[in-house]
């Protein structure tokens, strides 16, 4: 699979840029997934629609808007939803199926890094 996130965007210059580049470089079996951490970059998505759409750091309401959007774009079932950032176990049960959590490797140590391409 590939997994287009926000530096891939940045360098190919925007979704469907990367969403098209990702689909002329795999091969027929590999799937697609785009980083998206707003609707309105969820709604650019889906004019060129991935398999998947990981939906970062999203509240209840968004993520609940979200799936709406896809489900609206007649794609339910065809571009799987997957809810990502800001999940607890607490949480996990209000929000979708499938999500991330990080909860199971919270107890190592970390060093968030974050490298963030800026094209202009």
């Amino acid at each position: 699979a590939i997994l287009i996130k926000d530096n891939h965007i940045a360098i190919a210059g925007g979704i469907l840029d990367a969403i098209r580049r990702a689909r002329a470089f795999a091969g027929h079996l590999v799937r697609i997934e785009v980083e998206v951490d707003g609707l309105d970059q969820l709604a650019e998505a889906l004019t060129e629609p991935p398999d998947a759409v990981l939906l970062d750091n999203m509240g209840p309401a968004a993520l609940a808007e979200a799936v709406g959007m896809v489900a609206a774009a007649g794609l339910q079932g065809r571009c799987l939803t997957e809810a990502s950032g800001g999940v607890s176990l607490e949480t996990v049960a209000a929000i979708a199926d499938p999500v991330s959590v990080g909860a199971i490797t919270h107890s190592a140590p970390i060093l968030d890094l974050g490298l963030d391409i800026v094209m202009d």
